[in-house]
């Protein structure tokens, strides 16, 4: 495929579309296409596998075009970021499946881009566009949650390597992580001051997860635990005590990616599909084809007119945290409106369906009707998970309008 360098974007949309049409796998080209689920997050348990999502992940990884605007020095597309707009444009036109969901790629990689050496780089950079590995993110403790910053997993100096003891909490999928990202604390007599950013290799003797079940049924979080864990010194991220602010700016990343994922699936915005057709389902049109219930289409209608607007928000979000310094407080902005707007769109399917809306398992409820009441149960986290709501009106308050502190 010729190098077009972002002087030419049609002929690039062209090319990369044909590419696009000859690369995909056959296999994954019907709605109900059999995959392993977790194969879209890649990693060790997936190496040499032949799963056609694999398949799909590898190929694009072979252009970069997992994290498409990457610098091509370490595995990424090296593409302008009219190219990326382009790419994802036809990746959406063709219904095309993601080829990787990440931690790696939506929150690591930008940060490492920005504060690692380049060994780091070098190193886990390239790994994390080929999907070789899945990451977590070891941020909140059972005593640190919204005040993150009053973490207490203890990070030694030993001389030649750091010796890690500590819990964290809600780490998302951490049972099936091969490396964790992770907030530390290397100086007691700082808060803010005294943190620093490691990675950490799963597989490290001392490292233990437990999945914790939630009311909706599934298990994604985990509680995390360091038992004398060794690492080496050169996993540490930025200076001694300088993690905060690496911190900070991760969070910038997991907000925007969290907010992208709002609204569609069962874990955001309930079960997939148009509300207002299924709500037709259930409740009958009237006279004019519309929904029969007045008032319950009114709040349908403005929840999607609010979702449209949410989702053109987070595109211009996007396209400028790519030509400029990388995502701004926005991020918060649309964190807490995606919440709100994904627990109003629960809430309103699990009302069109009444009764059948309330079912947990068995025959008489269909699978969507199951999938909308774990979906409903599921959206109660959207308003904690990232950050939680509260914390982001504060911020929202403090560094978009630069309102005082309460006297």
């Amino acid at each position: 495929m010729a190098d077009f360098g972002g002087s030419d974007l049609e002929a690039f949309r062209v090319e990369a579309r044909a590419w696009l049409q000859d690369n995909y796998p056959p296999e994954l080209r019907g709605p109900n296409a059999l995959t392993d689920p977790e194969a879209i997050w890649g990693g060790r348990t997936f190496a040499g596998s032949s799963d056609p999502q694999i398949k799909w992940m590898n190929a694009m990884a072979s252009r970069g075009w997992t994290a498409p605007v990457w610098p091509k020095a370490y595995g990424g597309g090296g593409l302008s970021p009219e190219e990326g707009r382009a790419l994802d444009q036809e990746l959406t036109a063709g219904r095309y499946r993601d080829p990787l969901a990440s931690f790696g790629v939506w929150m690591l990689g930008p940060v490492l881009l920005e504060y690692g050496t380049e060994a780091q780089k070098a190193e886990h950079i390239p790994g994390i566009v080929q999907g070789k590995y899945r990451w977590c993110q070891g941020y909140s403790e059972p005593g640190a949650g919204s005040d993150l910053a009053s973490l207490q997993t203890k990070c030694e100096d030993k001389g030649d390597h750091w010796l890690i003891n500590g819990q964290k909490i809600w780490t998302s999928y951490a049972n099936k992580a091969d490396w964790c990202f992770c907030l530390v604390r290397t100086d007691t007599s700082k808060k803010h001051e005294g943190i620093s950013f490691v990675l950490i290799d799963m597989t490290t003797p001392g490292v233990e997860t437990r999945p914790i079940q939630l009311i909706s049924g599934e298990s994604p979080f985990c509680e995390t635990f360091f038992t004398d864990v060794k690492i080496p010194k050169a996993n540490l991220i930025g200076q001694v005590n300088g993690g905060w602010e690496i911190a900070k700016r991760l969070l910038q990343y997991e907000r925007q990616n969290i907010s992208g994922g709002f609204g569609g699936g069962g874990g955001a915005g309930g079960s997939a599909g148009d509300l207002g057709q299924i709500a037709k389902s259930y409740l009958g049109a009237d006279e004019t084809g519309a929904l029969a219930d007045v008032d319950l289409r009114s709040r349908i209608t403005r929840n999607k007119m609010d979702f449209d607007c949410f989702y053109k928000t987070i595109s211009r979000v996007a396209a400028e945290s790519k030509s400029s310094n990388g995502p701004s407080a926005a991020t918060s902005i649309i964190k807490y409106a995606a919440a709100t707007f994904a627990q109003e769109r629960s809430e309103l399917m699990i009302e069109a369906m009444g009764a059948q809306g309330l079912g947990w398992e068995g025959e008489t409820f269909s699978a969507q009707e199951l999938a909308a009441t774990h979906g409903w149960l599921r959206s109660k986290g959207n308003s904690i998970e990232g950050g939680t709501s509260e914390v982001n009106v504060n911020v929202v308050a403090k560094r978009v309008l630069g309102l005082p502190d309460p006297k």
